[in-house]
This record gives C-alpha cells, sequence and structure tokens, in this order.
C-alpha cells in the first residue's frame, strides 16, 4: 500500500472511520476488531455472496443461498459461474450443502431457506 487510506469499520455497530497508513497503521477504531478488519480489507479482502439458485418448486422459483464463510473478493465472478449452474430439487432445506468446495476455496455453498415441494 503506498498512501494513507480511509475506510468505516462493518465489524460492529460503531461505524468507526478508520485511517490506515503507509504501514498499515490503523487509528480511529473503538474496539480491536477494526483493527484486524482495516488490515483484512487492505490486504486480503473477503466478503461472502448471497444469491439465489433456480429451483424445481410448486412455491418459489428460485432457492435464496449463500457462502457458510466469505471468500477471497477475487472469487466472486468465478463463484457466481458454479451458482448460477445450479438447478435444484425441492425438498430444500436450510443449511443443505449445494456446492462442497466452490471454486477450490475450501467454502460450501449453502441452503438459507426450507423449500418442501
Amino acid at each position: 500500500m503506498k498512501q494513507d487510506r480511509e475506510l468505516i469499520c462493518i465489524m460492529c455497530p460503531n461505524g468507526c472511520m478508520l485511517h490506515v497508513d503507509e504501514n498499515l497503521n490503523v487509528t480511529g477504531n473503538r474496539c480491536p476488531r477494526g483493527v484486524s478488519y482495516a488490515k483484512d480489507e487492505l490486504t486480503h479482502p473477503t466478503r461472502v455472496v448471497t444469491s439465489t439458485a433456480k429451483i424445481d418448486s410448486e412455491v418459489l422459483p428460485v432457492c435464496p443461498l449463500k457462502t457458510a464463510s466469505p471468500i477471497p473478493k477475487e472469487k466472486i465472478f468465478d463463484v457466481m459461474k458454479e451458482i448460477n449452474a445450479l438447478h435444484l430439487k425441492a425438498p430444500v432445506h436450510v443449511g443443505d450443502v449445494l456446492i462442497g468446495d466452490v471454486c477450490h476455496t475450501g467454502v460450501a455453498v449453502v441452503a438459507t431457506r426450507d423449500i418442501e415441494k
């Protein structure tokens, strides 16, 4: 990182304005989570992906899902390609693993809603 950055921390409701210098020194945080958030966000950002997949169901045309934990930000488009290729059959239950190791990240994609039929 070559220049100072400012970020808003999203790790707790405080929403601290963080200032990070070129040596990754963090100021402006009101709790320790701000320091780890800023360093992670600037060195290796991750995100939880939420989306939907087509499902053969009498009730809904799509099933909501998410990654079970954050994935590297640079893999989001690859993960979405795998999710978009899914075509599920009911029943599906909350927590069902829909993709085991999405894009070799070690993270599963799981259902976030029960769809019985």
